[in-house]
């Protein structure tokens, strides 16, 4: 019997403006025209629980370790009933955010122990697969890194800011230096995708990241940009 094909699972990082959720239901199309199952979701939320939990952390005022245990306890809920079963079934997996936003935004926008943090991730991301020892990581994680100015600018118009977004540039830059030593630490799972460019041109660099990998044929990712532009 041939055993079915491994899940992929791929993240989408970034500061708000980044411009990186206009990319995931492109490159889901790609994926899908090669015959792959996708499935898209986003943190926090992703599940109904944790639905939830993301309206509270958005637009009620709480210290830093309260946001991190909502984010946890969301992430574990997304865990177990949408990602992992997704996985197991050999889809294709595309999440606006995961862990590194929580080192990124809890870590280095509100400055909170990064070591409390790794506590929480070690609980909370048992691999249900594969057993206590292991952690469920991303395969990869695109990282739409930008200036945090210019992300406010593209914010300005585009609509109310929640309680994360309304935060000054002084904590954007502190949240892009996060995602930078999260990057630092796991070079081997990150793409560094240069968001400052036209939305063209980081479709390409993203596009160039999956053929070189193996995972996407350019043909897909170029009938699926045509579709979705």
């Amino acid at each position: 019997m041939v055993g079915r094909e491994a899940g992929r699972f791929i993240t989408f990082e970034g500061i708000d403006g980044a411009g990186k959720s206009s990319h995931i239901d492109s490159l889901a199309a790609a994926f899908r025209r090669q015959g792959k199952t996708v499935t898209v979701t986003r943190e926090p939320g992703g599940t109904p629980l944790a639905e939830k939990l993301r309206t509270l952390l958005l637009n009620d005022s709480m210290d830093p370790l309260t946001e991190s245990l909502l984010v946890f306890a969301g992430r574990r809920d997304h865990l177990r009933c949408v990602i992992e079963p997704a996985l197991a079934r050999g889809e294709i997996v595309l999440c606006d955010r995961f862990t590194d936003a929580t080192f990124a935004y809890q870590g280095g926008g509100r400055g909170f122990d990064v070591k409390v943090l790794s506590i929480l991730e070690r609980i909370t991301q048992v691999n249900i697969a594969l057993g206590p020892e292991k952690i469920r990581d991303p395969d990869l994680t695109l990282w739409f890194d930008l200036a945090p100015e210019m992300a406010a600018a593209r914010l300005a118009d585009a609509r109310t800011p929640d309680r994360f977004e309304s935060q000054p540039v002084e904590f954007f830059r502190r949240v892009r230096q996060g995602y930078a030593d999260r990057e630092l630490a796991a070079s081997q799972r990150f793409v560094r995708l240069d968001a400052g460019h036209t939305r063209d041109a980081v479709w390409s660099q993203l596009v160039g990241a999956l053929v070189k990998r193996g995972w996407l044929s350019a043909e897909s990712a170029d009938m699926a940009a045509e579709k979705t532009s």
